[in-house]
């Protein structure tokens, strides 16, 4: 006998993950539940490269800036630019963003929910229970939910409940500020991401100042849990005469970078996005991977729900993976070397000068995937690489 429950699908987290999900299984005639909580924004550059505008149909008026350069600084000041090319990088604000997605859910049917999620039980037959309060302190309701995605960041409640120990990821914390744009005197261009990789900045990461049109986004991300965020972008603000700009707000938040071995539950919960720890290891770039998880996912769940057949879920990580895992592995190799130290950073933004590697980085992060048209100039860069590799280990 078919179990009532009070929706197909309840999604947890309505950042760009789960309310992907939440609209493309709306599309696909699922009854679908959204909830997330009120007054949420993550900290983040807010780039998005042309894909994940056409893959996702991204209006103009959501890309606030197009960056057409980016801007590398290394540890002993020097600059090496990095124009895009022809196309463009789209740079959105996530207050303004992330709603818009929420309401593409709402108008493609799924059901929107205020409240922060508590906690997951089962009902005496099994079926997975969400428990959540619409107000801190609140009364706690409950939804019976056929399946579960959770969607609801790196420290994501869904994964602790649902996944025990294998829903935990390693984190780079982030914090950002949100400043007026300045308009004279500061280093500053509304077309340029500049990204700093100096250890006084972040002794494991790197800092940014990304344009936002009006406004721009200055950050700085940190595994290092005893080290000043706040502090190093008052610092960065200063030393780019950024200081003199009116703070809008001031976010804080974990990032994972590494995605978690298992992504569901065996029985009828997946999760998605942060909360599945799909941030690109190096770059820190999240929002196409979380959109394009989230869409794998609500296929997974389909699926499950047609069949019955939990292991319809585990399709999900198996297709993240073959289509990014090797990205993200050799993402995460640049990061455990080359932001080791300031000497290694140094070595690491001077190969960013060579014009091959400028090529196939964008390629890449344009196109989402590796760049195999050009042969020699892998191998031109493989050998530039290990001679810059060597004379950083010495």
């Amino acid at each position: 006998m078919k179990r009532a429950v009070d929706a197909e699908v309840v999604v947890v987290g309505g950042g760009p993950a789960g309310a992907t999900a939440a609209t493309d299984l709306a599309r696909a005639g699922r009854h679908v539940v959204l909830l997330d909580r009120a007054g949420r924004i993550k900290p983040c550059g807010g780039a998005i490269p042309p894909r994940a505008i056409a893959d996702f149909a991204i209006p103009d008026h959501l890309i606030v800036a197009r960056a057409t350069q980016a801007r590398m600084v290394a540890p002993s000041g020097n600059r090496v630019d990095m124009p895009v090319g022809d196309g463009f990088v789209g740079m959105v604000d996530r207050e303004h963003f992330d709603e818009w997605l929420r309401a593409r859910a709402a108008l493609a049917g799924a059901e929107r929910r205020t409240g922060s999620f508590l906690r997951m039980e089962r009902d005496e037959d099994g079926t997975a229970v969400v428990v959540y309060c619409e107000t801190r302190g609140g009364e706690e309701r409950r939804l019976r939910a056929g399946s579960v995605i959770g969607a609801d960041g790196a420290r994501s409640g869904v994964a602790r409940d649902a996944l025990g120990d294998a829903g935990r990821t390693p984190c780079v914390f982030a914090y950002h500020e949100v400043i007026a744009a300045p308009e004279v005197d500061a280093d500053f261009e509304e077309s340029r991401c500049d990204v700093v990789y100096q250890g006084r900045y972040s002794p494991d990461f790197y800092a940014w100042v990304f344009p936002h049109g009006k406004t721009a986004s200055i950050g700085v991300g940190s595994a290092d849990k005893g080290f000043a965020l706040r502090d190093s972008v008052e610092r960065l603000r200063a030393a780019t005469g950024l200081d003199r700009c009116a703070t809008i707000r001031r976010e804080g938040a974990p990032i994972p970078l590494k995605p978690l071995k298992r992504w569901d539950d065996g029985r009828d919960t997946l999760v998605a996005g942060d909360a599945a720890g799909v941030v690109a290891p190096a770059s820190g770039e999240g929002i196409y991977y979380a959109m394009h998880c989230g869409r794998i996912a609500a296929q997974a769940v389909d699926a499950f729900l047609a069949s019955g057949n939990p292991k319809a879920l585990k399709t999900a990580r198996r297709r993240f993976m073959r289509e990014h895992g090797r990205v993200f592995w050799i993402l995460g190799i640049m990061q455990h070397f080359w932001y080791r130290n300031d000497k290694r950073r140094e070595r690491f933004v001077a190969m960013c000068e060579d014009a091959d590697v400028q090529h196939l980085t964008w390629q890449a992060y344009m196109n989402k995937r590796l760049v195999r048209a050009r042969p020699w100039a892998h191998a031109r860069i493989f050998w530039k690489d290990m001679r810059h590799l060597l004379e950083s280990a010495t």
